[in-house]
Formats: C-alpha cells, structure tokens, sequence
C-alpha cells in the first residue's frame, strides 16, 4: 500500500507542431521544457536560456523614486540622521543591509532598526517613531514593510518626521501620506517589473543613488543580498527576479562578505556549486532563525560585519538558532496536529491555537500541516486578549478569501491566495475556527484533495545523459515561478534500496532499465521501505551529484508510484 496522500502526475501536455518548428534547435526535451514555460519561439527561448531581460530596468521608471534619490541626497549633504526601517525576515533584513551599505559609502549618517517580532510585532510601529524622533533623527525608509501603514504615517507626519515607503507587498485602496511612496503594485506606476522582493525594490534604488556619484562600490557589489532576499522571499523567479538572482549567485560563489564566508561554511556548502536551491533551503533559513527566536539584528550585524572574528561567531549563533528553530517547528506542529485532530479529526481545514506557541513558529507548522495532510492549516498563538496566527493553504483554496468572509471577527489580516496572517480577540477564536472550517466544507467537499505534481516529460532512462544534465541547468536559477524541471519514468526496476537518515526517512535507491542503472535519492519517503515493488514510476529532477572529486548523474525522486511490472 502506497503511504497516504499520494500524489496525482499532472503531465504536460505535448508541444504543438508550431512550437516544435520553432524550438528544433534544441534537443527535444529541452523544447518541451521551454514550452511548458511558456517560451514557444526562437527568440523567447533565447533570450530566457541566456538570461537576459525582456524589459526596461531603469528604476527612475518607479514612482517616487526620483522624489527619494533628491531626499537621501539633501540628507547626505545636510548630514541628517537617517535610519533604514525594516522587517526581521530574510527579505527585510538583506534590503536594510543593502541600503545601509550603499547609503554610507555616499556618505550618509544612517543605520538600522529592525522591530523585535514578540516585542513589536511586523512593521511600523507609532512608538518606534516616536522614540526615533527624539534621538534626533529627520529622515526614516521603510524596506519590506509599511505599504499599508495609514496610520503610523499620520504619525510621522504629525512628529515632524519624514518617511519614504519602499514595500512590495500589495497596496490597499489608499496609500500612506509620506514624502515618498515606492511600490511597483501602485495602479499609478509604470515599472514594467512587479513582483520585485522588498530587497529588489531596495536595490532599484540603490542604482538611482549611486546613477553618476563617484563611489568605490558598484550595485552589482550588493547583488549578493539582492539574490538571498529574493530566493527567500518567495517571489517568482521569472522577468527581473531571475536576472538578479542569476547575476547574484555569480557574486556569492565569489564571496566577498566575511559574514557570507562564515555562513557558507557552517551551511557546509562549497562556494562555485551554491544555487538558488542553496538559498532557499540553507542559508536564507538561517538568516531567517535570528528573527524567528530573538531578534533579526544578529542577521544583519552577520551580513554588514567586516571583522572575521565577529562573522564566525555570529554565523555560529544563527546555525544553533537555525537548529532551535527546527525543533520548535516540530515540536509545535506535533501539539498542532493533536489539537486540530482532536477538536474535528475529519474537518477540511486544520486549525489549532495555544497559549504555548511561539510567534516565531507558527507560520512554519502551519506549512508543514498543510504537506503533511493537502488540507488549509491554521495554527495560532492565544494571548489573553488577542490571538494571532497564520495560515497556510491549498491550491483549491484561497485563505485570504476565507478570511474576508471572517473579517467581523479579525482586527486585522492579510495575506494571499496560499498564506496569511491574521489577529483577532481571543474570545472569538472558538468562532473563527469553525467559520473557517465551514467555508472549506462548502468550498473542498467532494473534492479530490491530493496533492499535485507537474510533470514536464515521460523519459526513458536513456535519455538521462551528462549532455541533458548540463542542458538542464540552463534553467536556472529555479524555484517559484520557475520550477526546477521535472520528469517521469515509467516501469523503472529497483535493483537497490537501503534506508538513509537518522531515523531512516529517506531512501538510498539504485534503479535499472536492464541496461542502464542510476543513483536515485528519495527523501522523506522511507515509508516505502518495507513495501516498495520490484517496478516503480518515478517523478525526478535529474542532477549531477559531486562527491569526492567524482561526479555521477542521480535522480532526486519528488514521488514514487508502483510500476504495471
């Protein structure tokens, strides 16, 4: 018996003849990958296989951005005191990094602040300006954060303090009265690029600063944080997004950071084979943990520090960080999974609230509920008054939506179709679960509630070379928005298996057409052990594997399916 939830192959759909006139330079199963990224003419593949940009990236293209350059320059001159306001995630933290680099290379008094997530919560606060105001400073830009802040700026203004918006996350119907406001989701705004990360809206300004200003440091210097910002953040690596991580990666297989060194090294990846795989799942975590469990100002210090010393340290207070993290995140989404289970162990939507969950955490086990069971999660802190938590969510389901039909009974919320976040009074939290649960009965029932995996192309073995290996990496850098290349094999034999882990949750496997065998790593399907059939399908993305110096081609199995043999 297959272990629960398995997976439905959703396999494209066959190029047209169109199509295949077009992309017969390459080989066939590169122009089917093409096309099902939709670039279904020479010249679209060209471009998207070299990288290049389709559109205009010239930042003064953004609204307010002219406006900002003239207002950070008058401050450099005037020696005003500044400070980069921003959020204590990955994004956040690489964007503040980056524009305090840039802003004191030119010469400006400007430093940090980053809100405490316990203390403060995400975003502006009215206290943190005010006790910004009277130390002296005239001059605060929000990165990451502060799109939908009204009425803390209200309170800027009224403090005699300026404030410049940079924020990527969707506006709502009014924009905050500021100097400046920087975001290309505005109605009013011409970028051609929108779904820049909070770092990448940071770096399009740090161009406009540093446009014709004699400088030791150039923006392709900052690219690096640009990349680990972006990949973390989770915005399609599609347009700009793309480039800029792709020009990044260049800079952090080169590290020139001490603090990038220092957490390259405890990661134990190798600079020259780091990919956006790397960030997403090694490094950006780890900058991450900071903020998570304490405060988000030991990521920064790492990414700004030139004292190797000082790096090394930081670098090993994020790993154990990283490491407290992870067990947390287990820990609350075992007590998650029991609370949710035990309230309706046969309800659509998982929701669980505790007065022992950390703020830090829930957001994470509410995503691993929702692999774990292909069901919407909620899990949420309970204070006294308020309760806040987070959601995550289901192709078939959109939470935010479900959360407007709940909006009575929330302070506040936010979010997207797959995420979002959300406070409301402890007394109406009882309410709001089965307000929620209903809405995914009328929305989910009936449906066909399993997980789906987009298969590019059906393969035989022997079409898996070192030539499609290379061929393949021409795709990168890959993640959301610009998968990672999966294919399917039918009917494969398994010559080999043998448990692999300290618990044994993944699966070492050796696999065979009778002629041809290959590597093939399964994590976290060790469930398959004792009853894995002598044939098998297989959905993969193929890789090189380097080890020791020697380099073999291995299959990184998604999902395992008993084979018709």
């Amino acid at each position: 018996m297959p272990p629960q939830n398995a997976k439905r192959w959703l396999i494209a759909p066959p190029l047209t003849d169109a199509a295949q006139a077009e992309l017969n330079a390459h080989s066939p199963i590169v122009a089917q990958l093409l096309f099902n990224r939709g670039y279904a003419t020479a010249e679209a593949a060209r471009a998207y296989l070299a990288g290049e940009l389709a559109q205009s990236d010239d930042p003064f293209q953004l609204q307010g951005l002219p406006e900002t350059v003239a207002r950070l320059r008058r401050a450099i001159a005037a020696q005003e005191s500044v400070v980069i306001y921003g959020d204590y995630d990955t994004d956040g933290v690489t964007a503040t990094a980056l524009l305090v680099q840039v802003l004191t290379t030119l010469g400006a008094r400007v430093r940090a602040y980053i809100p405490h997530r316990e203390d403060e919560g995400y975003g502006l606060n009215h206290e943190a300006l005010r006790a910004l105001r009277e130390e002296g400073v005239g001059l605060v830009l929000t990165v990451d954060c502060g799109i939908r802040s009204l009425e803390e700026a209200e309170t800027a203004r009224s403090i005699g303090l300026d404030l410049i918006i940079t924020d990527h996350h969707t506006p709502g119907e009014a924009l905050p009265d500021a100097q400046a406001v920087i975001n290309p989701k505005r109605a009013d705004d011409a970028y051609p690029e929108k779904n820049l990360a909070g770092v990448g809206l940071a770096f399009k300004l740090a161009q406009g600063l540093l446009r014709g200003q004699p400088s030791p440091l150039t923006a392709s210097d900052v690219l690096d944080l640009v990349a680990l910002g972006t990949v973390s953040d989770l915005v399609p690596l599609t347009g700009e997004n793309r480039w800029l991580v792709r020009q990044g990666l260049k800079v952090i297989n080169k590290p020139r950071r001490e603090g990038l060194k220092s957490l390259i090294e405890v990661a134990r990846l190798r600079p020259g084979a780091i990919d956006a795989g790397n960030l997403g799942f090694a490094l950006g975590p780890r900058l991450n943990a900071a903020g998570r469990l304490d405060s988000a100002l030991a990521a920064y210090e790492l990414l700004t520090t030139s004292d190797l010393f000082r790096a090394s340290t930081l670098a090993m207070q994020l790993e154990a960080q990283n490491r407290e993290r992870q067990a947390l995140t287990r820990e609350t989404q075992a007590r998650a999974r029991e609370i949710a289970l035990a309230a309706r162990p046969d309800a659509l939507l998982l929701f669980a609230a505790d007065p022992d969950f950390r703020h830090g955490v829930v957001g994470l086990a509410a995503a691993r509920l929702t692999d774990e069971f292909y069901r919407p999660a909620v899990v949420a802190r309970r204070e006294p008054d308020f309760t806040r938590g987070s959601a995550r969510s289901i192709r078939e389901f959109h939470i935010t939506q479900a959360l407007d039909e709940c909006r009575a009974l929330l302070v506040k919320y936010g979010g997207h179709a797959a995420a979002a976040g959300f406070t409301t009074p402890t007394g109406a939290v009882d309410e709001l679960a089965e307000r929620l649960r209903a809405i995914a009965e009328r929305e989910l029932g009936g449906l066909d509630l399993r997980p789906a995996l987009r298969v590019d192309a059906e393969v035989p073995l022997a079409a898996l070379t070192f030539d499609l290996a290379r061929e393949l990496r021409q795709f990168e850098p890959c993640g959301y928005g610009n998968p990672t290349p999966i294919l399917a094999t039918r009917g494969a034999r398994v010559a080999d298996v043998r448990p692999v882990g300290a618990e044994g949750q993944h699966l070492k496997l050796t696999v065979t057409d009778g002629r041809l065998s290959f590597d093939a790593i399964a994590f976290n399907q060790g469930a398959w052990r004792d009853r894995l059939p002598r044939q098998v399908d297989l959905a993969y993305t193929f890789e090189i594997n380097e080890w020791n110096g020697e380099k073999r081609l291995q299959l990184n199995v998604r999902d395992i399916a008993p084979g018709n043999g």
